[in-house]
């Protein structure tokens, strides 16, 4: 049976896992996009393969994406106080990854 394998990447981290994978003969089709937080590019990563190569594809991911905790501080306004700021925290970076099986695929 095959795979589908949608991994959301930070676009920065992409180009790698991209290069990566073409060079181990997966074929990879991608869509930029932007999303999280802070509105940061990601590309959408689809591969399709076969069942025993989804642990393959999953290290390839997992070697090439580190996610980062990055803070940010808010203040409430212009007259705000240094007791009225939030901080805002949100990972950035990693990756995202849905597996799902595929029950036909066909090529014209």
């Amino acid at each position: 049976m095959k795979k589908m394998i949608m991994a959301v990447i930070s676009r920065d981290q992409a180009s790698h896992v991209l290069e990566t994978l073409v060079t181990s003969g997966y074929p990879v089709t991608f869509v930029e996009s932007r999303g999280g937080v802070w509105r940061q590019a990601q590309y959408a990563l689809y591969i399709c393969v076969d069942d025993d190569a989804v642990d393959d594809v999953l290290r390839i991911i997992r070697e090439n994406c580190r996610a980062r905790v990055e803070v940010e501080t808010d203040n409430a306004g212009e007259k705000a106080s240094s007791s009225e700021s939030i901080q805002v925290m949100a990972d950035l970076g990693g990756a995202v990854v849905f597996i799902w099986d595929v029950e036909r695929m066909e090529t014209y």
